[in-house]
């Protein structure tokens, strides 16, 4: 184990191997610019950056824990599980992965057909592949960009406001992994599994009860506390929570882009001091 715990762990960040700008040397050099001492890489269902970015940890003297953020569809949701600790070479996690980026392709067409047709433009699909660094993982944060670049709306977080959501136009139904594959898969990796960003899930209070609930009955270890898109209050419901039901708690800036993301790799405020932290699991 890590001992002392460390003091600023960011344990969920993404690069260009999935929807982030940076490369994963890059991100480790931000993350050690900025005093991150335990640095997770968490690319969207994909291990292709783990390489680079356990190289460069190491060259600087960072601690890193190997990951992946599993697309997982509950209650005509999508949600994220985040795998930390796992190996990367295991042959079950990366089928897994790979069943799952194999329908991406299709649904980013129909995504971009969707656009086009609600605001005239023409290629948005090749538009937005522009800014994959995976054309394989073509996701919404690319069309996003895109339309930014376009002038239809000034910043990223106003796409998700007004488009590639449920009900808004260019939102494309997917189903991802289901909550049980995903858990076992982490596990069977060896893997530790943690509930990404629970607020920004649109879930009546049932709904989340049953997720909560589920994810814990299939091995699901941790959930994120302190993470980038929830605000205090958040962070201090979900501290309950995760006192409530013995999960480990993780904090994870979420980074994207030093351009877009609402916080930096390793500008989160610290957990709360009565939890426990999801690093005390990792080895």
């Amino acid at each position: 184990m890590f001992s002392p715990a460390p003091r600023n762990a960011d344990l969920h960040s993404h690069s260009t191997v999935s929807d982030g700008t940076l490369p994963p040397a890059a991100l480790a050099q931000r993350a050690q610019a900025n005093g991150v001492d335990l640095w997770a890489l968490t690319d969207h269902d994909e291990l292709g950056g783990l390489d680079e970015a356990h190289r460069a940890a190491a060259a600087l003297g960072l601690r890193f824990v190997p990951g992946v953020e599993i697309s997982v569809s509950f209650a005509a949701q999508t949600v994220h599980i985040v795998a930390l600790g796992i190996d990367p070479q295991h042959a079950q996690l990366r089928a897994g992965l790979q069943q799952i980026r194999s329908g991406r392709d299709q649904r980013a067409r129909d995504m971009a057909h969707d656009l086009e047709q609600h605001l005239g433009l023409r290629g948005v699909y090749e538009g937005a592949l522009r800014y994959a660094g995976n054309p394989a993982l073509l996701s919404r944060t690319h069309f996003a960009r895109f339309l930014v670049e376009n002038g239809v709306c000034r910043q990223t977080h106003e796409v998700f406001s007004r488009f590639l959501t449920p009900g808004k136009p260019g939102y494309v139904e997917h189903t991802w992994a289901t909550l049980d594959e995903a858990v076992a898969w982490i596990a069977a990796a060896g893997g530790i599994a943690v509930l990404a960003h629970p607020g920004r899930y649109r879930y009546t209070e049932a709904e989340e009860w049953a997720l909560l609930e589920r994810f814990r009955q299939l091995g699901g270890q941790g959930i994120e506390v302190v993470t980038g898109s929830h605000t205090a209050a958040q962070a201090r419901k979900y501290a309950a929570i995760a006192l409530q039901l013995g999960l480990y708690a993780s904090r994870g800036s979420d980074f994207h882009s030093p351009g877009e993301s609402v916080c930096d790799l390793g500008r989160l405020p610290p957990l709360p001091v009565d939890l426990v932290p999801v690093w005390d699991l990792l080895h």
